[in-house]
């Protein structure tokens, strides 16, 4: 028995917001924000449209495209940086709209790590239930709902989107599609990349809105050296728990954030360039789905071939890092 990746998609808003649109309210533009991030658009979500909304949407074209019913998942794990409040999970609500009646449903909270985290979450639960057959790992959110859109340091590196995989437990004798990752976190960073105010240690007053608390903070030299350290850190971990080198990766897909954080980092693994997935040019920043749509984004322009090793790395709020090795 093997656990296998049946199918992977995703979903992004409708609506795309350029740079050139960013510049006509902020003292910006598309030269200064590209040679900076690599980003010339992110998609936004419409007010009414919701994490558990563009979750779901990416959760039923996986669905659908794989001929498997709702009824027969056993969980859905859903990480998201945006969740729609603190409780209950986003999960709940992604279970209820697709009317997946017999799974259970947890929210992981790991930042823009939360793919991977959710996908070694999900592997242990197959793991540890061999007669469980599926398990939706979704990733969805819905930045543009908590970054401040007066600071430009922080509103253009962010969009909107969602990815969904859908594991199943093969009951053939076929080899693991995944391998065991390696997570971990360093608190001693937790105020570099934060949500100040709307939880129990700053309840939102009227004071801390005033001081646009319920947005995102962010220090972004730092977390740009710790996010390279950390995914160059941990992907080389991965590879020597596999026994493997980084030449015998095919593809790098590592956290979309920002082009020459995915670059640093890939140079330090010495990962050639032409080995190396990005598509944060399109989309931004989108948290914890960035790696599940970089790699839906894969699947659609044929870029994956059966066998291929695929090393998965990100970094994130926490400071949460995890890396993971895939075979296609």
């Amino acid at each position: 028995m093997g656990i296998r990746i049946r199918n992977i998609g995703s979903y992004v808003p409708e609506k795309i917001l350029t740079n050139d649109d960013l510049s006509k309210f902020l003292d910006t533009n598309d030269e200064w924000i590209y040679t900076r991030t690599g980003i010339r658009q992110r998609h936004i979500a419409a007010p009414e449209e919701q994490v558990s909304d563009m979750g779901c949407s990416a959760a039923k074209k996986v669905l659908e495209e794989a001929g498997v019913s709702p009824s027969e998942l056993g969980a859905i794990l859903l990480s998201s940086t945006s969740p729609e409040c603190l409780f209950p999970a986003s999960a709940c609500l992604v279970q209820e709209k697709l009317g997946a009646k017999n799974a259970f449903s947890f929210d992981i909270q790991a930042a823009c790590s939360g793919m991977v985290f959710s996908l070694e979450n999900a592997r242990c639960i197959l793991k540890g239930n061999p007669s469980m057959r599926y398990i939706l790992v979704v990733a969805s959110e819905k930045m543009s709902a908590i970054v401040d859109w007066e600071n430009r340091d922080t509103c253009v590196l962010f969009g909107d989107g969602a990815a969904a995989v859908l594991l199943e437990n093969d009951f053939q004798e076929t080899p693991d599609a995944l391998f065991p990752a390696h997570l971990g976190v360093d608190g001693a960073y937790f105020e570099s990349l934060l949500l100040p105010g709307g939880g129990s240690r700053l309840p939102l007053t009227t004071a801390l809105l005033d001081e646009r608390q319920q947005f995102l903070h962010m220090d972004g030299k730092l977390i740009f050296k710790l996010a390279v350290a950390g995914m160059t850190e941990y992907s080389n971990i991965a590879l020597e728990r596999a026994g493997l080198s980084p030449e015998k990766i095919d593809w790098f897909v590592p956290h979309q954030a920002n082009v020459r954080i995915v670059d640093a980092t890939a140079e330090r693994l010495a990962i050639p360039s032409e080995q190396v997935f990005r598509n944060v040019e399109n989309y931004g920043n989108t948290c914890a789905a960035t790696i599940g749509i970089a790699l839906a984004d894969m699947r659609a322009r044929d870029l994956l071939k059966p066998g291929q090793l695929l090393l998965l790395a990100a970094v994130g709020a926490g400071l949460s890092k995890g890396a993971m090795l895939v075979r296609w």
